[in-house]
């Protein structure tokens, strides 16, 4: 048996941010903490140019990106419950050989003392 959450059936789907806050998208939804990001990840951004700070804002607002439903309610389940928060972007960086797609985190610590921006590949 695993600890982590399951969406119970009903709930899919439906957002677990208190009501006053649904539809904010401007509405920050917790403390960042020190907010830190590796220099690998702020090389892509600026090549890709993307502001970290524009991931970051999406973040603490509650728009998680480019994850799996289940991902996404674990989320909504840790801002009630204090938990871990990760959101992933999927952005596309063009260089000599073609596209290539970059995922990015925003990973917010549990007791909302951090957060960190990185690329996957160094997750």
């Amino acid at each position: 048996m695993t600890d982590e959450p399951r969406i119970p059936a009903n709930d899919v789907g439906k957002p677990l941010v208190p009501s006053k806050l649904a539809g904010r998208p401007d509405k920050a939804l917790f403390h960042l903490g020190q907010v830190v990001a590796t220099p690998g990840v702020l090389r892509v951004l600026e090549e890709i140019g993307v502001a970290p700070l524009s991931l970051i804002f999406r973040h603490q607002c509650g728009d998680w990106g480019d994850l799996e439903d289940q991902d996404r309610w674990t989320n909504n389940s840790a801002l009630i419950n204090s938990g871990r928060l990760l959101s992933a972007y999927d952005l596309t960086r063009q260089d000599a050989s073609g596209p290539h797609m970059q995922r990015i985190y925003v990973i917010t610590e549990s007791d909302r003392s951090s957060t960190c921006v990185l690329l996957a590949s160094e997750y």
